[in-house]
């Protein structure tokens, strides 16, 4: 049975959490090394809803399965009409459809605000993420070699592309 996909609530903020801080502590999902606080994800879910982003979740009643949201690709004006995603899966789902679940109300919610484009930058090894993008249509548009470093190695960076415009 395919989880309820809706938008996030202060109440699933501890699901969110625990998904963040695995792929912080055991993934190159995220190239952050530092655990965060509920505190920290309030101010973070306070701060996308704000600026008009959203925060999707895939749930299973109370139990949050993963989620997905999107925000500034850049800082500069330029770069308005463009959102970088983010799509996390709590471990014990991964391979179940999460992650295909939330991309649709994902990108249908950056159409609906006539974005032109949704970037993923994916760390290269990352199949699993690189599948899904290609799945909705991301193409590759670079590689950017050696630009993080997690877990004593370096990664590189690809990037995908979904033009939401035709």
């Amino acid at each position: 049975m395919m989880p309820v996909v809706r938008p996030a609530t202060i109440d699933d903020l501890a699901g969110i959490l625990a998904i963040y801080n695995d792929a912080v502590r055991r993934t190159t999902a995220i190239w952050n090394e530092t655990v965060v606080d509920l505190a920290n994800r309030q101010d973070w879910y306070a701060a996308r809803i704000a600026d008009g982003f959203p925060v999707i979740v895939a749930a299973a009643g109370n139990d949050i399965l993963g989620y997905a949201t999107y925000g500034p690709f850049r800082p500069h004006d330029g770069y308005r009409h463009t959102v970088e995603n983010s799509i996390y899966v709590r471990e014990d789902q991964r391979g179940k459809g999460i992650g295909a679940a939330l991309m649709p109300p994902l990108i249908e919610t950056a159409r609906k605000a006539k974005l032109h484009a949704i970037v993923a930058a994916i760390e290269a090894r990352n199949e699993t993420s690189i599948r899904l993008h290609a799945r909705f249509g991301f193409r590759e548009v670079g590689r950017m070699p050696e630009v993080g470093r997690k877990f004593d190695r370096w990664l590189d960076l690809l990037l995908m592309q979904l033009l939401l415009e035709s």
